[in-house]
């Protein structure tokens, strides 16, 4: 009816009459309707070539009237399925944020965490959380704070640049592993600075021993490394290699008894030096010019420990 919505017999006469290069009041008058409600269509359904494009815009209004006829439903905390399984998700953010809480993280921030985590790929704006977790906006702020600093969470802009959405992206577990690589690497390095202040046979000195190894294993090891698998398992054949000889030998000695090119030893040998992890709990040792032997990692092990294990 005139005034009322678009048909799909006027979405057709409206895209032949944009074809034909009729003006919007033009079209507006042969449909009585407002100039404006044309503008909006063809605007709101035009395809990127240019043009009006009926079929799309007819199913377009379809899904608008169900949205609007679609009954509101309580959603739970993380942006899921409604119904009957809210109090069981939403008990589930606290029992995980309860587990995170555990390991160190403020409770707050875990549950921030967390539900950020339970929400869909477009993630949530702060507005979202307070409502969700039923919390003030500061205790949100502070916990994105806090949540950026480990490298959790990012920020994303809503299309219009309006609002800022925060994200869990999928690799995020890797990218907080790296970040504290680097922290572990830090505290070795320090530990190494307080030996030397403190003397290694002093109690102090023991245990900062202890800790810097422990953490400059950590490091390596959640590193990762860099090497080609294939590189990696050159490089404990040759350590196997010289296991089995029981002695010193020289990389033209290894090509001869491992039946490989030269080149693929030193390879080896060069990936052992620059990668010491791949090779624990055991180290490549240059015994002497152009000759290398294996021996136990000298941080596996405290200087007492070497000492009572020479002794026995």
């Amino acid at each position: 009816m005139p005034g009322g919505r678009l048909t799909n017999d006027d979405r057709r006469q409206i895209a032949e009459w944009v074809a034909d290069g009729l003006a919007y009041a033009e079209i507006a008058r042969r449909l009585e309707r407002p100039t404006s409600t044309i503008s909006r269509e063809v605007a709101r359904n035009a395809a990127p070539s240019g043009g009006y494009l009926a079929e799309v815009a007819q199913e377009s209004a379809g899904l608008r009237a169900r949205r609007r006829k679609a009954p509101r439903l309580v959603e739970d905390v993380t942006g899921g399925r409604p119904g009957r399984e809210t109090e069981e998700m939403r008990a589930f953010v606290d029992e995980f944020a309860a587990l995170l809480a555990a390991t160190g993280m403020p409770r707050m921030t875990a549950r921030v965490f967390v539900c950020l985590l339970t929400a869909d790929v477009s993630g949530l704006t702060s507005a979202e959380l307070v409502e969700r977790l039923r919390v003030s906006p500061a205790s949100v702020s502070k916990s994105i704070a806090a949540l950026e600093a480990m490298e959790l969470v990012v920020r994303r802009s809503d299309p219009g640049g309006r609002r800022e959405r925060y994200v869990i992206e999928d690799d995020v577990w890797l990218q907080a592993w790296q970040a504290d690589t680097g922290a572990h690497a830090e505290i070795a390095t320090a530990a190494q600075r307080g030996i030397a202040i403190f003397g290694a046979e002093s109690t102090a000195g023991i245990r900062l021993d202890g800790m810097g190894r422990f953490f400059a294993r950590l490091s390596e090891h959640m590193g990762g490394s860099g090497l080609a698998d294939a590189v990696v398992h050159d490089a404990l054949s040759v350590l196997a290699g010289l296991v089995q000889a029981g002695r010193p030998l020289t990389e033209d000695a290894l090509a001869a008894g491992l039946d490989w090119p030269r080149e693929r030893i030193t390879a080896a040998v060069e990936a052992l030096r620059a990668e010491p992890a791949i090779a624990d709990p055991f180290a490549l040792n240059a015994v002497e010019a152009g000759k290398y032997g294996v021996v136990a990692r000298p941080d596996r092990l405290s200087p007492r420990q070497c000492a009572a294990l020479a002794q026995g």
